[in-house]
């Protein structure tokens, strides 16, 4: 059984915010590829319907490496990672929302698994 709900989250000036759809008790991942070890990031993957950009698209910036397949948005003022987006390997549009940037979470509390990204 999972518990879904609602969060709301967004940069750290508050110029980006959204709303996903989300259990939290479910398995979290910290990857330590170059991206996500130098910025900390906890990564919970949704499917494009389970999120809403509440405010913000002028202040994104997209930002891509390697394969070019997923789009690492940040703040252009503070310069906070919120969320990427990009293709699972079926194709179909995902969200992988930084639990690190949710209102009111308890980061402790969360089921933690690690990927090795690094050896990708």
């Amino acid at each position: 059984m999972t518990d879904t709900k609602t969060h709301t989250g967004g940069c750290h000036c508050g110029a980006v915010r959204f709303e996903v759809e989300l259990d939290l008790a479910a398995p979290m991942t910290e990857c330590n590829c170059s991206i996500c070890g130098k910025s900390g990031t906890r990564l919970a993957f949704v499917p494009d319907h389970k999120f809403t950009l509440k405010s913000g698209e002028e202040a994104l910036r997209d930002y891509q490496f390697n394969k070019m397949h997923i789009h690492h948005l940040f703040c252009t003022t503070c310069g906070v990672r919120s969320f990427a987006r990009g293709a699972a390997p079926d194709g179909t549009m995902m969200y992988a929302v930084n639990v690190r940037c949710l209102d009111d979470v308890d980061l402790g509390a969360m089921n933690v698994q690690h990927f090795d990204g690094k050896s990708l």
